[in-house]
């Protein structure tokens, strides 16, 4: 049961740190719409990205188990991970819309596009945990619903959580690399150190990398 919690929590917050920029895209996209019709662009293009992003998730579990395809994921999610870190984008830049349909159109292709990361990192963190994925994505529903650049806000007033869910992310990329089946089979033996070696050196990776831009950016402001 805490192993559970914990891998739901570790789930959540990744989501959450991941949608940021997922929030101001739904706050933009229905910016120019009248109040009522603005709640029902933000319910529905939500509910659509959503279940989207629910599909895509349940059907990277299965792809990642191809062999060499956790490796590669692993790099990426690394880089993803990292790039949340470094990445002084703070907006997201998206028309804005005149009408309902369009604004929920906008917001679940917008957040197609923009969830390759939030897929990747979740279908790994969860493996073969398919109610997990729908709990930990499901609870985040309403945060982002009604967060929107709230989030963004909450992001950037405390940065530790970016931190903490960055090094989630390093952590999970370095699982990933370990746990791929043809890995594990050409240089990982079952009781190798680098079963847990790995994980914390990425951990480690990308919590050095961020703190490396902050203080680099002090230095020449």
């Amino acid at each position: 049961m805490v192993q559970f919690l914990w891998l739901f929590l570790q789930i959540l917050l990744i989501n959450i740190v991941l949608s940021g920029d997922n929030a101001v895209v739904i706050a933009m996209a229905s910016k120019n719409l009248p109040a009522e019709q603005r709640r029902q662009a933000i319910w529905w293009g939500t509910a659509g990205a959503i279940g989207l992003r629910l599909v895509l998730t349940l059907i990277a579990v299965f792809v990642l188990g191809i062999p060499y395809i956790q490796a590669a994921g692993s790099l990426l999610l690394l880089w993803i991970a990292v790039k949340l870190l470094i990445d002084d984008e703070g907006e997201a830049h998206v028309k804005q819309a005149s009408t309902l349909p369009k604004a929920v159109w906008t917001i679940i292709v917008a957040d197609f596009v923009m969830s390759l990361d939030n897929v990747l990192a979740i279908a790994a963190k969860a493996g073969n945990n398919v109610f997990v994925i729908i709990l930990g994505i499901g609870v985040s529903i309403p945060i982002i619903i009604w967060g929107s650049t709230l989030v963004m806000k909450l992001l950037h007033k405390y940065p530790i959580f970016i931190y903490l869910g960055a090094a989630i992310l390093g952590y999970t990329a370095g699982e990933m690399f370990v746990n791929d089946e043809e890995m594990h089979r050409l240089f990982l033996h079952d009781d190798s150190p680098l079963h847990w070696i790995i994980p914390v050196l990425t951990t480690i990776f990308v919590v050095a990398a961020g703190l490396g831009k902050k203080l680099t950016a002090r230095r020449t402001a």
